[in-house]
């Protein structure tokens, strides 16, 4: 429980209430389904945001059901995501899969989480373990979420979700594999990749469907952690500052683009000692840029 509660530190949450029993045999209604995801910004300092989602093939009849301290926040279709504030502090988690007619939610101890205050946490229901919530790392969930759409159709009856008061503007990152944009430790504007330039291509084509004057475009390296510390900055800022000149390239005006490495300070994976070949492959997650878009009305 523990090592539960410290996962839970880089996760999300989620409840639920029951579809009828017909509705593993019949159509679901489209008006269920939502805009696709998008970030929200961060949470006022005495709130926590939870996402709970399901990354499973979208189509599937079968809702897991979110409770939030035992009680229904929604019923999760494969495919779909609900987000939700709480104040900070313990609660219990779990979503359940085929829960009537028992509803094994509303009386389960559930997985009982300490969730801290301004922080946003990312669940994603695990149908190996009735029940259980599945931590995920940040990066990791935006991926998967990036095909997922927002679950609206039942009303939330968790007295512990609250609406949630966002202190900053909408934020959305967008995550390029350095691996496809540059060759191993390459980082120059001819060093990039033809899949990599479409990539950047069409994120910007996308950008500028919205306001883009009033975006803030921060562009982050991100490197392994192979090689000398004082390396990797300078790789990092190298690979960010290619990709602000090709998205200076397609037009988006240079007030609004920065830049900055992290070099490896914020891995997504850790990987164990092995051959150069191998912490190569292993650190592949590490190695990318990411685009993050801050939206001002």
């Amino acid at each position: 429980m523990n090592n539960f509660k410290k996962m839970m530190l880089v996760s999300a949450l989620f409840a639920g209430i029951a579809f009828k029993t017909s509705l593993a045999h019949a159509a679901v209604d489209p008006r269920a389904f939502g805009e696709r995801w998008q970030s929200q910004g961060t949470p006022g300092n005495q709130q926590s945001q939870v996402i709970y989602y399901r990354g499973d093939v979208p189509g599937g009849t079968d809702a897991a059901l979110v409770y939030v301290d035992g009680e229904f926040q929604s019923a999760l279709l494969p495919g779909m995501f609900t987000r939700f504030c709480v104040a900070p502090g313990s609660h219990t988690l779990g979503a359940y899969i085929h829960d009537a007619p028992r509803y094994q939610g509303k009386t389960d101890e559930g997985f009982r989480a300490t969730l801290k205050a301004g922080k946003t946490y990312f669940v994603r229901v695990d149908a190996e373990v009735n029940g259980r919530p599945q931590p995920v790392h940040r990066v990791e969930a935006e991926k998967e979420l990036s095909e997922v759409r927002l679950q609206k159709h039942a009303l939330s009856r968790a007295s512990a979700v609250v609406a949630c008061d966002y202190d900053q503007a909408p934020q959305v990152d967008y995550i390029f594999s350095s691996d496809v944009l540059f060759n191993f430790g390459k980082s120059g504007i001819n060093d990039v990749q033809t899949d990599g330039r479409r990539s950047i291509e069409a994120l910007v084509a996308r950008l500028k469907q919205d306001q883009v004057e009033n975006n803030r475009i921060e562009i982050i390296g991100h490197t392994d952690g192979i090689g000398q510390r004082a390396r990797n900055l300078q790789l990092g800022a190298d690979r960010a500052a290619t990709v602000q000149q090709l998205m200076l390239s397609q037009g988006l005006p240079a007030k609004n683009l920065t830049t900055r490495s992290v070099a490896n300070d914020e891995p997504v994976v850790q990987c164990a000692r092995g051959s150069r070949a191998e912490q190569i492959r292993c650190n592949a997650p590490n190695r990318r840029v990411v685009v993050r878009v801050t939206s001002h009305p």
